[in-house]
């Protein structure tokens, strides 16, 4: 079997880079997922939106953006993850690396390009598609990540 390339997907608040749920495969394809803590710096502003999470949700059941930043770290340092929205996913990453003064040590790459066969617009379509078929939803990191590693395991199964 080919090694899985790393996928990655962080949940968002309304404000696009307020970072509330991430998730990542594992290289044996399981997937790694969590609620994120809000930093207080990141609740200065009155208007933040939690997306469909409480303050108290996150807090009790989430982990420090700092414990996020270890994991993803241990599990994927120096790394390229592929990401079905690179800018919005960049912008929540860059938040939880900032938040502590760090760089991030991850590069993120649009997951399509692991398909160079696929025409422009097929890989968004089909996962699209995926979703619908799997009936899950897109705005949650852990079933982004479900139906990534399902496509390429259907494109990969159907490439060869």
């Amino acid at each position: 079997m080919d090694d899985l390339p790393a996928f990655i997907a962080i949940e968002t608040g309304d404000d696009g880079d307020l970072p509330l749920s991430i998730a990542w495969t594992l290289p044996d394809g399981r997937v790694k997922h969590t609620l994120i803590q809000p930093d207080d710096d990141w609740l200065d502003d009155e208007l933040v939106s939690l997306g469909a999470y409480s303050l108290e949700e996150l807090s009790s059941m989430g982990v420090s953006p700092l414990d996020v930043i270890r994991e993803l770290e241990t599990d994927h340092f120096n790394a390229t993850l592929y990401t079905a929205g690179v800018g919005d996913d960049e912008a929540a990453l860059s938040r939880l690396f900032d938040t502590y003064g760090l760089d991030p040590f991850v590069e993120l790459a649009p997951a399509e390009s692991l398909y160079a066969d696929l025409a422009p617009g097929d890989w968004s379509r089909a996962r699209g598609e995926l979703f619908g078929e799997l009936g899950l939803e897109p705005l949650r990191p852990e079933e982004e990540i479900q139906v990534m590693l399902t496509l390429h395991q259907r494109l990969n199964d159907t490439e060869l």
